[in-house]
């Protein structure tokens, strides 16, 4: 199931990244002489008045084409705006702030979708949150029980085919040593029984703050760490834009004594560059699966952001190389501190739901 649910987070992020994407630039004709939405006599592609572009589509076919565009496409602007994103960050920035919208995908849409095709991808390689986590409330005693039932379960399972096949069929000798195999796990797991202590509450591990939403929680993540690591998981994404707001005061710093960069500049910079860093992420997880050394992977991970960051902080604040590169490792403590808050933010939201 994990390609389906990539794939749908995938067509997701693609529409949601075109549903936060303006029109600005896209025609298709001039369609009807009247605006289907307000009346108002057309002179273009679209209404002036309400801004609904005058051709208009009514098949199933338009409803694919759509999706299409929404993950692929944007209208041709992803592919002018990838390059820059890439290379020239900073310019990017820079010529968006200033005005230069109609020719590249915003900043909303271009994160949107490179959060979901991130975890899209991670889904479809493997990458995610294990499932199968003994709580600390687990007991070794209560373990080893659980893994009693499971082979002999197996065992009856086993020894109920055996008992249907023909006294002459080859697939006796596989039941046989399925049969075998539970044996001797059940003696193995009698035997540590035997050496188990008798199991005494361990102070320990008993947490009360007096708060019972803490507690509450504490209690869940003591329970059942897989389920609550699955929450986390599917947290990350969803809430990933609080990454833009919790960046905002530090950059911030980085310039607070040059009145002519706002906060609206400071958070198209972050904006960006969160899209890039989850682009990077997903081509190196491509490579990973394709084969490529984990060392280059790791040295990819490693240069490839810090580089990125002091060359649009260079290009969009119009900055010297040294003090670029100054900034730049200033600003990777910084993200390190908002990673930390992102990641504490999730975790009582979790212990809270």
């Amino acid at each position: 199931m994990g390609e389906f649910e990539a794939a749908g987070e995938l067509v997701t992020g693609g529409l949601l990244g075109r549903a936060v994407e303006p029109h600005a630039g896209e025609g298709h004709g001039h369609g009807d002489a009247m605006c289907l939405n307000c009346g108002t006599a057309l002179v273009g592609p679209h209404c002036h008045r309400c801004g609904q572009a005058g051709h208009v589509h009514r098949s199933l076919h338009a409803i694919g084409h759509e999706i299409v565009h929404g993950v692929f496409h944007f209208e041709g602007k992803l592919w002018r705006t990838l390059p820059l994103l890439a290379w020239r960050p900073g310019d990017l920035t820079r010529r968006y702030v200033a005005g230069e919208r109609a020719r590249f995908v915003s900043p909303m849409a271009i994160f949107l979708f490179s959060i979901f095709a991130m975890f899209a991808v991670f889904s479809f390689a493997g990458l995610s949150a294990p499932t199968e986590i003994a709580g600390l409330s687990a007991k070794p005693a209560a373990a080893i029980e659980q893994a009693r039932k499971d082979a002999e379960e197996s065992r009856a399972d086993a020894r109920k085919d055996l008992a249907e096949l023909d006294a002459d069929s080859p697939k006796r000798e596989k039941y046989q040593e399925r049969i075998a195999a539970a044996d001797r796990e059940l003696a193995d797991l009698n035997r540590a029984a035997q050496f188990i202590a008798p199991e005494q509450p361990n102070p320990a591990m008993e947490v009360h703050t007096g708060m019972y939403t803490i507690d509450h929680g504490i209690e869940k993540w003591k329970k059942n760490p897989s389920l609550m690591l699955y929450k986390l998981q599917s947290s990350v994404y969803k809430f990933s834009w609080l990454l833009i707001p919790l960046s905002l005061p530090f950059l911030w710093l980085l310039f607070f004594w040059k009145r002519e960069y706002k906060l609206y500049d400071h958070a198209i910079f972050i904006t960006y560059s969160i899209a890039f860093m989850s682009l990077l992420f997903i081509v190196l997880t491509v490579a990973a699966k394709l084969g490529v050394p984990s060392r280059w992977i790791g040295a990819a991970g490693v240069f490839i952001p810090f580089a990125h960051i002091a060359r649009q902080l260079q290009q969009a604040y119009r900055l010297q190389w040294w003090s670029a590169l100054v900034r730049a490792l200033v600003l990777t403590q910084f993200i390190s501190i908002v990673l930390v808050l992102f990641l504490l933010i999730l975790v009582s939201m979790g212990m809270m739901g």
